[in-house]
């Protein structure tokens, strides 16, 4: 601990961002940058406490509190303050792969659990991650490093998101020749296509897979596995398998009017701007545009928000994005205490955007779509809704109870529907044989990964349903130490 009073001395800052209106004219990242004195002053405010419950990494309430690849965070804090920034990077890295990709994207259960949190605002853990990953690129850092030798057993990795990069490189690391297979014409699954680049710019996630392709990780682009090429042979050519497809399945609204024209998956939406945006500036008209629509989000999560501000970027008319559960209250409540993730009203990124342009956070809360109305195109035109309240049934368990009259009719030239997610997709799995749970993940025990198939180990969102980056590098990092100590009878590997 470099400086025991440091949490008196000085209030927790956060670098700006860019202005909402002039950020919404393009597409690069809306994070700006601290100088190094005020950076080595937040990571003065670390207290170094006796049980650091930011890297404790548990779930609480169904909940992330504190880091889920267990980030050795008061030590690179501390290094920071003393302005050792590449032992700092060296600390970084023990526990992640990707701290350039979680220090932009996650959504920081550290500083929940944060013990300065209790009392005062928490230490800036996430800005400081991604200062000290930036730092080591812009020094020339952070280098290619194959390993010294080679085991002559083979991997194939299927799915190049966070838990197939990770297990990807940590393969790698130890000696074992790895295959990455993606659909995609590009790697990075989720990293690439699913986060806008104003979120995490996509030269940021090239020039990490490059690194990898560098430490001779071979990545195979535009092959679906399962349908252009046999599941079946990658048992036959590799010595084990690792799935981190993914949970892409997108959860659906079934009601009346479904079938209409502008309504669409976001993902849909989100993959085709950011295809486009990389193939040719969005010169070649290969994405559903915004620009001048009465633009309508349905679901609240990340996803949503990230509808939300692309929408934006387009120019679209109006947006209102909704939400069925209540609004988060503005401080933590009794039921929802320290360590958990605070459960507080946030304007995230997309809704600042939005309120800057029309007035108000975009978001209508308890809310429920009844039907789409379109007209005689088969556009829709239209949604209605209801207010709901949540009471408790029979069982115990809550549901949305509609208020009578609050119906309410919507303008909607473009709807896009942020529900989560319900699981992976099923051709995989099923031409491997590998056995389902109850929410149709891979099944396979978190912290040993293997499923029912023997040499096939499943991470990530494929194994554990929708979730986040972070814990689909903890997931993509605890498979490859499994199927290394498959292959080789014990690992190092952490």
């Amino acid at each position: 601990m470099g400086k025991p009073t440091g949490f008196t001395e000085y209030p927790r800052e956060l670098p700006a961002d860019r202005a909402p209106e002039t950020r919404v004219r393009d597409w690069k990242e809306f994070h700006l940058h601290f100088p190094e004195e005020k950076l080595r002053q937040q990571g003065a405010r670390c207290m170094d406490c006796g049980i650091p419950f930011c890297h404790t990494g548990a779930l609480i309430s169904g909940m992330a509190s504190g880091c889920p690849i267990h980030n050795l965070i008061p030590e690179w804090n501390d290094l920071v303050y003393r302005g050792l920034w590449r032992e700092a990077l060296e600390r970084l890295h023990k526990t992640n792969n990707f701290p350039e990709f979680t220090g932009r994207v996650c959504p920081a259960p550290c500083e929940g659990s944060c013990v300065l949190g209790m009392h005062t605002p928490p230490v800036t853990i996430k800005s400081l991650e991604c200062a000290i990953v930036d730092r080591a690129f812009e020094e020339g850092w952070v280098t290619p490093a194959p390993p010294a030798r080679r085991t002559g057993k083979q991997v194939a990795v299927v799915g190049s998101g966070p838990s197939g990069l990770a297990c990807a490189a940590q393969l790698n690391q130890t000696g074992h020749r790895v295959t990455v297979y993606e659909r995609a014409d590009r790697i990075g699954g989720l990293l690439m296509y699913g986060i806008p680049n104003m979120k995490l710019d996509k030269a940021t996630v090239q020039r990490r897979i490059d690194l990898m392709a560098a430490e001779g990780i071979t990545f195979v682009t535009n092959t679906e596995v399962g349908k252009d090429i046999p599941a079946s042979q990658l048992m036959k050519e590799f010595d084990a398998v690792v799935l981190c497809g993914g949970a892409t399945k997108p959860n659906n609204l079934p009601i009346e009017g479904r079938e209409l024209k502008g309504i669409h998956f976001a993902m849909e939406f989100l993959r085709a701007n950011t295809k486009s945006l990389l193939d040719s500036g969005h010169q070649d008209g290969h994405y559903i545009s915004t620009k001048d629509k009465h633009v309508i989000v349905i679901g609240g999560g990340d996803t949503g928000t990230d509808c939300v501000g692309t929408s934006m970027r387009h120019g679209c008319k109006s947006l209102t994005q909704f939400e069925i559960l209540s609004r988060p209250p503005d401080d933590r409540q009794p039921d929802n205490p320290w360590p958990e993730w605070p459960k507080v009203y946030r304007l995230d990124y997309g809704q600042e955007e939005a309120k800057a342009r029309f007035g108000d956070d975009p978001r209508q809360y308890l809310i429920m779509t009844k039907r789409f109305v379109g007209d005689e195109r088969g556009q829709v035109r239209e949604l209605h809704t209801v207010q709901v309240e949540w009471a408790s049934g029979d069982n115990g368990r809550p549901f949305p109870k509609e208020v009578p009259g609050t119906e309410k009719v919507w303008p909607a030239d473009l709807v896009f529907l942020a529900m989560g997610f319900r699981g992976p997709e099923d051709t995989v799995l099923e031409q491997l044989g590998v056995e389902r749970d109850e929410r149709s993940n891979a099944r396979a025990e978190h912290g040993r990964f293997v499923t029912n198939v023997k040499g096939v180990f499943a991470a990530g969102d494929m194994r554990r349903g929708q979730s986040l980056v972070v814990w689909a590098i903890n997931e993509g990092r605890g498979a490859a130490r499994e199927c290394d100590r498959y292959l080789m009878g014990s690992t190092n590997l952490p």
